[in-house]
């Protein structure tokens, strides 16, 4: 990793100088330069979109050929520090306005998604739709069960699925989230249900990595195909 840095800071450095224009018929230096600089912008587009490239450039130089610093460390520390707490500032307010957006778009599709035929409203606020019934047994809260799924956002993009998997999943109707503990105690072996989840019977205004937004409404398809014997 160490080799991989050096060659990145030599080569942008040396790319800063000549501001060739590079293509395949450029020298493997150049080509291994621009490749390791693309890359480098390019999974960090979101972290130096408001930094001085040129900036960067010249610190990256000056230290990889060893000369003084025009900072401090105790200047260079705090002012990455200052930065730091400005851009979580900012994601804290970005992720409000999501959260807040997202609540009124799940409010309004859950209210209009009621009316639908077929739909029915547990008091939690939990809307499903039966699309297959079963015979089997029930689960009850702290069962196992084994499913196959489906997980969409409103806007139909699927963001979990142990059928594309080709994979069914296992676990205990405890060690999920409330509106799968909640609708899977509806089932029977055999059925398959589409729950529409509220946020706040889902993963709330956290969200869940990057796919589920805060506050975002799911929509899940779930087969029961077996609840495990104790």
């Amino acid at each position: 990793m160490k080799i991989q840095m050096t060659m990145l800071c030599l080569a942008l450095c040396a790319g800063s100088a000549s501001a060739k224009e590079i293509n395949n018929k450029s020298s493997v230096a150049e080509q291994v330069g621009y490749s390791f600089g693309y890359l480098m912008g390019r999974s960090n587009a979101d972290a130096m979109k408001d930094m001085d490239v040129d900036a960067f450039i010249d610190g990256l130089k000056a230290a990889s050929q060893g000369k003084d610093s025009a900072l401090t460390d105790e200047e260079m520390t705090r002012v990455l520090t200052q930065y730091k707490k400005q851009a979580e500032a900012k994601q804290l307010i970005e992720l409000k306005q999501a959260a807040e957006a997202n609540a009124k778009i799940g409010a309004a599709f859950l209210a209009d998604n009621a009316k639908k035929d077929g739909v029915k409203v547990n008091k939690s606020g939990l809307q499903y739709l039966v699309l297959k019934e079963g015979k089997g047994k029930s689960p009850k809260a702290n069962s196992t069960v084994k499913v196959d799924y489906e997980g969409r956002l409103l806007d139909g993009t699927v963001f979990d699925s142990s059928i594309a998997r080709n994979q069914p999943a296992s676990f205990q109707l405890s060690q999920v989230i409330q509106g799968w503990t909640e609708g899977l105690q509806l089932m029977k072996e055999g059925a398959k249900y589409r729950f529409f989840i509220p946020a706040n019977l889902a993963y709330g205004q956290i969200g869940s990595g990057d796919a589920i937004a805060p506050n975002s409404t799911l929509i899940f398809d779930i087969e029961l195909l077996e609840v495990a014997s104790k």
